[in-house]
C-alpha cells in the first residue's frame, strides 16, 4: 500500500484485512461454531492451537470485532457476510451471558470451551480483573447497537454501572498486575473512557433515556486523564500516587508505556472531535509527539514496550511484584498491539491537526509495522505478535496466554472507516 495516496492506502488496508487477518480469525481454525466464541490460545506464530480454554477478556473483544465488521459490511465500507458476523456474535453473546456473568454481577476471567469457570490462581476466585468486565461491556454494547438488541445494550449498561460502583469502592482487582492502595493507574480512566464511549453510542442509537448521562461520563473520564495523568513535559504517566505525584523511587511509577499512551490518545481525539475541543486536540498532539520522542527505538526501529520517565530503560526500585517484573523483563520488546494503535493514532492526528509531522510519524510506523509483524508464512497469516528489540519473534505471552484478534482488526477497521470518510 502506498503512503501519501489515500485511495491506495485504503485499498491496501482492505486487502490486509481480507487477505491476512480475517482468513485466520473468520475460519474453522479459530471459531467455535458449537458453543460460540473464538479460540485464542495459539502459539505466537499462530501455527498451533495450545488450548481451547476461553479467556473472557478476549471473548468480549471478539464480540466487538464481529459487530463492527457486520456494521462496516452493511454500510459497504468493507466486504463480508454481515449476517454471518452477527450470527456468530449473537452465539458468543449468549455464551457469555450464560457462563461468564456471575451472580455478583461481575465477569469470570477464564472458562473452558463449553463454559465451565476456571480459577487462574487457585483460591483467588473467578472474577479477578475488572478489565474483563470492561471488554464484555464494550462487546455487548457494540452488538446491541448494531443488532438493535435492547436487552444486550441493557446488559452492557448494567456492567458499566457495576464497574463504576467497583471503582468507587476501590475494588480495582486487575490480576496479575495489581497496585497497592495509595496509587492510581492511568489504565482505569483510560479504559472507562472507552467503555463509556461505546456504551453511549449504543444508548444513543436506541434513544435510551440515559444517553445524555453517558455522554457526560465520557467527558468526565477524558478530563480525568487530561488533568491527572498528563504531565508538564507532555508525557502520560501510567502510575501515580493518589495525590497525583510520581513515586520517583519505584520503577512501576517511573515507567511509561508509549503504546498505551498512544492508544488512549485516539480515545481522547475522538472525544475532542465530538466536543469540539481544539484545546484538547493541541494537548493530545503534543503527547503523541512526546510518546514517539521518548518511546521510539532509534537503533532498531519500533516502539519500546516500556521506558523510564526520563527516557531509556526503566529505573527505580523493584518491589518484588509481578508488575515490577513485567516492567523490568519486557521493557525492550516490540508488541503488535502498541504498533497497530500507533498506526491509527498518527493517521487520525494528522487529519485532525493538518500537521505534517504526523504524516512522518505515520510513515515511520507504517514502514516498521508492515516489514516486522505480518506473518511471512501466508498459509498461517495474521501477525507474529511478540518480537524482541531487534524484531525477532519471541515465543512468550503478554498478560494473557493468547493471540488476540482485537487490536489489529479494530485499528484496521478504524483506519478504513476514516479513509472512507475523507
Amino acid at each position: 500500500m502506498r503512503i501519501g495516496n489515500d485511495s491506495e492506502l485504503l485499498e491496501g488496508y482492505k486487502e490486509h484485512l481480507h487477505g491476512t487477518l480475517l482468513p485466520f480469525w473468520w475460519s474453522d481454525k479459530a471459531l467455535d461454531r458449537e458453543h460460540g466464541g473464538v479460540f485464542t490460545c495459539f502459539s505466537n506464530d499462530g501455527a498451533t492451537l495450545t488450548s481451547t480454554d476461553k479467556y473472557v477478556w478476549s471473548q468480549g473483544r471478539f464480540v466487538w470485532v464481529l459487530a463492527r465488521l457486520a456494521d462496516a459490511a452493511r454500510r459497504g465500507v468493507v466486504e463480508g457476510d454481515a449476517d454471518g458476523y452477527l450470527r456468530h456474535a449473537a452465539l458468543t453473546v449468549g455464551f457469555l451471558k450464560r457462563h461468564a456473568l456471575m451472580a455478583n454481577g461481575n465477569c469470570a476471567y477464564l472458562l473452558t470451551r463449553d463454559g465451565e469457570k476456571k480459577e487462574v490462581y487457585p483460591g483467588k476466585g473467578y472474577d479477578i480483573s475488572l478489565f474483563v468486565d470492561c471488554f464484555v461491556a464494550m462487546g455487548f454494547a457494540e452488538y446491541g447497537r448494531v443488532a438493535a438488541d435492547g436487552e444486550t445494550t441493557e446488559a452492557a449498561l448494567r456492567l458499566f454501572d457495576s464497574l463504576e460502583r467497583r471503582i468507587a469502592a476501590g475494588d480495582l482487582r486487575s490480576e496479575p498486575y495489581t497496585l497497592s492502595d495509595g496509587y492510581r493507574s492511568h489504565s482505569i480512566p483510560m479504559i472507562m473512557l472507552n467503555v463509556a464511549q461505546t456504551v453511549h453510542e449504543a444508548l444513543l442509537a436506541s434513544g435510551h433515556s440515559r444517553a445524555d448521562e453517558l455522554s457526560a461520563k465520557r467527558v468526565g473520564y477524558a478530563e480525568d486523564v487530561l488533568t491527572t495523568f498528563f504531565q508538564p513535559d507532555d508525557t502520560v504517566a501510567e502510575v501515580l500516587r493518589a495525590d497525583g505525584s510520581r513515586d520517583a523511587d519505584w520503577v512501576v511509577s517511573r515507567h511509561l508505556n508509549p503504546g498505551h499512551a498512544l492508544e488512549d490518545m485516539w480515545f481522547l481525539l475522538h472525544e475532542a472531535e465530538k466536543e469540539g475541543r481544539a484545546d484538547w486536540i493541541d494537548r493530545i498532539a503534543r503527547a503523541i509527539r512526546k510518546a514517539y520522542a521518548i518511546g521510539w527505538d532509534d537503533t532498531y526501529g519500533g516502539l519500546l514496550h516500556y521506558v523510564d520517565c526520563d527516557g531509556g530503560e526503566p529505573k527505580g526500585e523493584d518491589r518484588g511484584t509481578a508488575f515490577d517484573a513485567n516492567v523490568r523483563q519486557t521493557w525492550d520488546t516490540k508488541l503488535w498491539w502498541a504498533h497497530s494503535e500507533a498506526l491509527y493514532t498518527t493517521l487520525l492526528a494528522g487529519r485532525l491537526t493538518g500537521d505534517a509531522a504526523f504524516a512522518e510519524l505515520y510513515a515511520r510506523t507504517h514502514d516498521y509495522v508492515f516489514r516486522t509483524f505480518p506473518n511471512p508464512d501466508r498459509t498461517v497469516g495474521e501477525w507474529i505478535q511478540i518480537r524482541d528489540r531487534q524484531g525477532r519473534p519471541l515465543d512468550q505471552v503478554v498478560a494473557l496466554p493468547v493471540k488476540d484478534p482485537y487490536h489489529i482488526i479494530r485499528n484496521v477497521l478504524l483506519i478504513v472507516e476514516r479513509l472512507s470518510d475523507r
